[in-house]
């Protein structure tokens, strides 16, 4: 019970055992229904609704009051509780309302741009007065679920052990896969900050500070381009700890994760341990290093029953050192070719020249009964390749065949695609099932096909599979690391690895990239002297939760569980950032001097361009 300021209760609290009590509530005007004699209206605050009633015994100065309110005014009134004759079952206060003695406007509103709980709005309005926005039931509920989430992760990890310490907002620029925001330095001109795009070096150097278990609920910032589960800002659980293996760290974020999941969806978390597959076992069963295990359709290599079958498109992918893929999606054959054309398309965004494809039908021949294929490419395969193509993906009739021939990453991300697509438009996921998985054993580098460059699949800390750390100097591109991440319904909650601890291994990781001495000791000198000084073993991890509450809630965007989100042009529609700002401030930050544009530069190297751009 509110006991201070002008409530007794909130506007979710009061029931039938309350009738006869004097209370007072505040709150917004949601509802105004007048009926001449009598005027109700619909009280709300973000803990729920009460109905307020003015009746023919309301003096006539208070009915006109009531009368005269707008939708969305905010009100304090005192009255008396008592039941009413029709109970509305769906409302938590159904069974009562609250005959109001006393209205005071505290803040009258004009008159809103959209109705507060209309089914349709537009994002841009919605966002340009999120304030509105936000007092519409699902955003209201889901930032309460995100303080729920955080709260039972933050009470988890104290059960654990953990110290929450926090590292800085304005760091030193390192490369974590995306650009950097930059944020000039006033007192040294022609020098600038980066926002972080995550805590990793200081939570490495909080390992080797010897403070042994860390964790942080921070801001995170990357400069890249946006969609439904990115924004240029974000905030992650970051998690560290010493003396410690991979299965030591993801057990931690299992009882995490899973304490989280159970204080919002009570009894929808699979057990722990979560179960774990390899990078290399999710790419050949699902092609993807985040599978959505919520419905099956796995794919299979048929390259090798593919290699002499006379079909020029596989036996060109198999003849390239390519790969030939299939999966059997249950239901598939009722698909018109209009769809089928259209997962075509899906296939092609992902890289792929086309999709092959047969339905799986019951043979017109009596004198060879069973299941064969019919249509697309079925008139290139022979009835036994057919039916060895069947039985290597687990076909039955009524079920439709894809295809995917192309390199290893083009047919998987292709096949995944489709897969995904599939699942949807044949209503193959359960959509009431959280399925977690780790995904392990990641390539260390990605390698660019044009020029050979390598650069960190996850970020240059990650150390090697003790039995790859020879092929740094000799193959690194082959070389897996000790790295993992998180998936959630298909959907990767967050990375972590076991880190380099070791100031040799670190620098043997830097060169592999391509980095000279000089600027190994510019950009990371002071992570590898203090590696100097005595490092412990460590590991750890990072969840992103936007998109952990983001699943939760059952959204389909991030921007609907954050408070102020930007839009996909990384602007913000309410407040009007980003904006320029007047010249005199430009060069007292010293991004520019007299007579020179924004975009010349007293920073150095390539940041000029970025800070101006």
């Amino acid at each position: 019970m509110t006991t201070q300021g002008l409530r007794t209760h909130h506007c979710g609290e009061l029931r039938a055992s309350d009738a006869d009590s004097a209370v007072q509530l505040s709150g917004w005007v949601a509802s105004h229904r007048d009926l001449g004699a009598l005027v109700f209206i619909d009280l709300r605050d973000r803990y729920g609704i009460t109905q307020l009633s003015f009746d023919e015994d309301t003096p006539r100065e208070l009915l006109a009051a009531a009368q005269r309110l707008k939708a969305e005014s905010v009100i304090h009134v005192k009255g008396t509780v008592r039941r009413r004759l029709e109970a509305n079952a769906e409302r938590a206060t159904g069974e009562i309302e609250v005959l109001v003695q006393d209205l005071e406007v505290l803040g009258p509103a004009k008159t809103p741009p959209f109705e507060i709980d209309a089914d349709r709005v537009s994002d841009e309005l919605r966002l340009t007065y999120r304030y509105l926005d936000l007092r519409r039931e699902a955003p209201s509920a889901a930032l309460a679920m995100r303080h729920t989430v955080f709260l039972a992760l933050r009470n988890g990890l104290d059960a654990q052990g953990f110290l929450e310490i926090e590292t800085p907002i304005l760091t030193k620029a390192t490369p974590e896969g995306a650009r950097d925001y930059l944020v000039p330095s006033r007192v040294h001109p022609g020098k600038v900050f980066a926002l972080p795009q995550s805590p990793q070096i200081f939570k490495q150097i909080l390992m080797v500070a010897g403070m042994d278990k860390y964790f942080q609920i921070t801001r995170c910032f990357r400069d890249e381009d946006l969609r439904a589960d990115r924004q240029p800002e974000f905030t992650q659980l970051d998690v560290e700890m010493s003396f410690v293996d991979e299965a030591a760290v993801q057990a931690v974020i299992d009882r995490a994760v899973s304490g989280a999941v159970e204080a919002v969806q009570p009894g929808r978390c699979p057990p722990t341990p979560f179960p774990s597959m390899t990078w290399t076992e999710a790419m050949e069963r699902f092609g993807s290093d985040k599978p959505d295990l919520r419905f099956g359709v796995e794919l299979a290599d048929v390259s090798k029953l593919l290699s002499g079958c006379g079909f020029g498109v596989f036996e060109k992918a198999v003849e390239a050192g390519g790969r030939v893929r299939v999966l059997a999606a249950p239901g598939g054959a009722k698909l018109s070719r209009k769809e089928i054309t259209g997962l075509e398309g899906v296939a092609k965004e992902y890289g792929a020249k086309g999709l092959a494809w047969a339905k799986v039908v019951e043979s017109e021949d009596a004198a060879s009964a069973g299941p064969v294929l019919s249509g697309g490419i079925s008139k290139f395969l022979d009835p036994a390749l057919q039916n060895a193509l069947m039985e290597a993906c687990g076909a039955s009739v009524g079920d439709a065949l894809f295809f995917g021939a192309d390199s290893f990453r083009v047919s998987a991300a292709a096949l995944s695609a489709v897969r995904l697509a599939l699942g949807k438009k044949l209503e193959l996921i359960d959509r009431s099932r959280f399925e977690f998985v780790w995904i392990t054993e990641f390539p260390m580098f990605d390698q660019d096909e044009e020029s050979g460059a390598l650069t960190p699949a996850h970020h240059p800390f990650c150390m090697p599979l003790e039995a790859h750390e020879g092929q740094l100097a000799e193959d690194p591109a082959q070389t897996l690391a000790r790295s993992y991440d998180l998936v959630l319904n298909g959907v990767e909650l967050g990375s972590g690895s076991v880190r380099i601890h070791d100031a040799v291994m670190q620098r043997r990781v830097f060169e592999a990239i391509g980095l000279p001495d000089e600027e190994i000791e510019e950009r990371f000198g002071f992570v590898i002297h203090a590696f100097e000084y005595g490092a412990p073993p460590h590991a750890g991890f990072a969840v992103g939760l936007d998109r952990l509450v983001m699943l939760l809630a059952g959204e389909d965007s991030i921007r609907e569980v954050i408070a102020f989100p930007k839009t996909a042009q990384a602007t913000c529609l309410m407040t009007g950032a980003p904006t320029e700002v007047p010249e005199e401030q430009l060069l007292e930050a010293g991004v520019k001097s007299a007579g020179q544009s924004a975009q010349g530069g007293e920073l150095a190297g390539d940041q000029v361009t970025e800070v101006g751009s």
